[in-house]
């Protein structure tokens, strides 16, 4: 399945209407970004049944600053539009796989569980 482009417009519909998204924030300019493009666009061809998102943050600056994107690449991954996953860097392909999987694997009632817990304290 090939990668989406996601803007401000856009990001919030494709959150709510997908179980798994992940997003690469990423910039021409960037030489990291662009080693880890081919990793990011492959995980997207053998995880079908998760969104593999894309966002420039040139052309999407308010959306980079309103999710605090610092450095590039930063992945973020979203399941059952909650953050689950938010790193800076480059991963290689073992590691992004780990992700995926970890994502796959998470019980979202737990996760619903701890938030709740954390928005007590």
């Amino acid at each position: 399945m090939p990668t989406t482009t996601l803007t401000a417009e856009t990001i919030g519909q494709t959150l709510q209407d997908n179980e798994i998204v992940l997003i690469d924030f990423w910039a021409e300019w960037c030489g990291p970004c662009k080693r880890f493009g081919p990793v990011f666009e492959a995980s997207a061809d053998e995880n079908s049944d998760i969104v593999h998102a894309k966002v420039d943050t040139e052309a999407e600056q308010a959306l980079a600053q309103e999710l605090q994107i610092f450095s590039i690449p930063t992945l973020m991954a979203f399941r059952d539009g909650i953050l689950v996953f938010n790193q800076a860097g480059a991963l290689p392909a073992p590691a992004l796989a780990q992700v995926v999987e970890a994502v796959k694997g998470l019980d979202m009632d737990d996760v619903r569980a701890q938030i709740a817990a954390g928005a007590k304290e």
